[in-house]
């Protein structure tokens, strides 16, 4: 597709198309039900009978469903064509505005896209000193505008071309036949639900136009935003969309909440005794709630704007900010990215553990993912690589809670659910990532690294290189080897004051389950064997001892504290974990 080619196309064509065959598929259909009156209803109110009269009438219930296919697939046309009209005018439209915006600016675009302008000063016609950037805005339109055309002209050529050769060779007569492409036909309107197969939805997507998918987009930000197989950068852009409406529902309901209620009865209906109101307790309960979710999403919006610091101009300067995930199920659900996973060589993917909220994603607790990030770019960098990473802050879970969530720490149903849809959004990384296949990490911290072992535990394993572990309390399996990927490429570290790593769990909340686990596995942790144990069989790389107050959040560089940890979890990432500094296990 060129620019002349997009700019001059006569698309009234295809319409003047699309509406013959409606016209056909309409006669078609009146010449269905004339043979269903006139010939087929009369055959059967007749006194026919006979082996003759039973042969008849299977061929004409035959006949029947050859005609009724023959119209699906007339109308399956009409509909494909409608599916080019819109995607050509829109590719269209956006050519003849980025032209007329050039002219404007005053650029000159040739046939072949070089940009041109004048650039003295004292020309009348100068283009001013900004025209640089307007042109590379202008030009980056244009190849957006024939991509967009290019895209639909392979979709709709697909889709006519396999209707034609049904239409050729009969099989479109086939009622099979018709009701699958039906279907199909049907399938492009309707979004996957949230589960499906990634690479089933990656197909459906890129069997979708442009034209189709910016509709989508607008229309379904809050499904498309968050379906696993979707591309890094559309998820981003429904997701951007989606949290501006989660922002303005809370607020709208906030309003509508209304003025509290008195907050205590009146002391004649209680005996004299200060008793809560239930209306002002229930009153209170939603409006704590909605400001507590408020609060998580106005966060994250506020680190998409750039009000809050993101840490670059370090090593890994400027990369990309993605928002992959959003969503208010449970305790919320965010997933951000530095870098866009779909194009880096490698990619990082950390689950948080206890504790971890969405306003954490939206404050402090996500710059661990940009602590990764920098130095699996300097890790590059000094085996000199060009650096290529991307690393994800991934929340789509409820990390249990100190408060308010009792013992859920020590429990696995939060790892079980969490663990499948981590499994789930790794899979949709490797399904949409261009190019060669990326060096992918998944990285458990804390709780957290329990999710990551039930990820892996999952039908078809996890679709990662390595796995990090730090300050885990066991991952639900008792030897690396069980994750999967292989011993040598699961990485754990330990610092030798993290309170996870100094106590058998077990004990410390059931003492009579102390001596039993003691005698059974003496490596044991909350869940299964320490992962920093000999037993375990894992590759120890070297952190800071810490102390017992800040050794389980500093596995991340937090305030230098790390030691060794934040270098070899980047080496790691950067696919070059044969450089770590190592730990002899416990």
């Amino acid at each position: 597709m060129d620019i002349k080619t997009l700019h001059d196309a006569d698309i009234i064509g295809i319409t003047t198309a699309k509406n013959a065959f409606d016209t056909l598929a309409t006669a078609f259909g009146q010449h269905v039900e004339n043979w269903q009156s006139e010939v087929v209803n009369r055959l059967h109110n007749s006194q026919w009978t006979g082996t003759a009269a039973d042969h008849a009438n299977t061929r004409m219930q035959n006949l029947e469903n050859e005609l009724k296919a023959a119209q699906q697939e007339i109308g399956l046309v009409s509909r494909a064509l409608q599916d080019a009209y819109d995607g050509f005018a829109a590719a269209q439209a956006h050519l003849i505005s980025a032209l007329d915006d050039a002219k404007t600016a005053g650029l000159t675009v040739a046939p072949d896209g070089g940009i041109t302008w004048d650039n003295d000063p004292k020309s009348p016609t100068f283009a001013g000193h900004g025209a640089p950037e307007h042109a590379k805005q202008i030009q980056d339109r244009i190849t957006a505008a024939l991509n967009e055309a290019d895209h639909a002209d392979q979709t709709i050529n697909a889709r006519l071309g396999h209707l034609a050769t049904n239409a050729s060779n009969g099989t479109g007569l086939d009622s099979a036949t018709a009701k699958a492409d039906t279907d199909a036909a049907n399938a492009l309107q309707q979004i996957p639900a949230a589960g499906t197969d990634p690479n089933s939805v990656k197909g459906w997507w890129n069997g979708l136009t442009d034209e189709q998918q910016q509709r989508m987009i607008l229309n379904h930000p809050d499904q498309i935003g968050n379906l696993d197989g979707i591309p890094a950068a559309v998820r981003d852009k429904a997701n951007q969309t989606n949290l501006k409406n989660l922002i303005q529902d809370r607020n709208n309901q906030l309003k509508n909440l209304g003025p509290a209620p008195k907050q205590y009865l009146d002391p004649a209906e209680t005996n004299g005794g200060p008793v809560e109101n239930p209306d002002y307790t229930e009153w209170k309960r939603k409006r704590d709630t909605l400001k507590e979710q408020l609060a998580g999403f106005q966060s994250i919006q506020d680190r998409l704007d750039g009000k809050v610091d993101n840490g670059l101009g370090g090593p890994g300067s400027n990369p990309p900010l993605l928002l992959l995930g959003i969503g208010d199920q449970g305790q919320g659900r965010a997933i951000i990215s530095w870098g866009d996973p779909d194009k880096a060589k490698n990619v990082s993917s950390l689950v948080p553990g206890l504790n971890s909220t969405m306003a954490g994603v939206g404050g402090g607790d996500a710059m661990t993912a940009k602590r990764v990030y920098d130095s699996a770019v300097s890790s590059a960098q000094i085996n000199h690589d060009t650096p290529s990473v991307a690393s994800v802050f991934w929340l789509g879970y409820d990390a249990p809670q100190l408060e308010g969530s009792g013992p859920s720490v020590l429990m696995q149903d939060r790892a079980e659910e969490g663990g499948a849809a981590y499994n789930k959004f790794l899979n949709g990384l490797r399904a949409t990532h261009e190019g060669e296949p990326a060096h992918m990490t998944a990285q458990g911290h804390s709780y957290g690294s329990l999710v990551v072992g039930k990820a892996t535990q999952q039908p078809g394993g996890l679709p990662v290189d390595d796995i990090v572990l730090v300050g885990s309390p066991g991952v639900g399996v008792d030897k690396a080897s069980q994750l999967g990927i292989g011993a040598d490429h699961v990485y754990v570290g330990t610092a030798k004051y993290d309170p996870i790593a100094m106590a058998p769990a077990p004990g410390m909340f059931v003492p009579g389950w102390a001596a039993v686990e003691a005698i059974t596995n003496p490596d044991g942790l909350w869940h299964g064997t320490d992962p920093a144990s000999q037993g375990f069989g894992a590759q120890r790389f070297s952190v800071a001892d810490g102390s017992v107050g800040d050794s389980h959040d500093n596995y991340f560089g937090k305030d230098d504290k790390g030691g060794d940890s934040l270098p070899n979890i980047g080496k790691i990432v950067s696919g070059h974990g044969n450089t770590i500094t190592r730990e002899d296990p416990r």
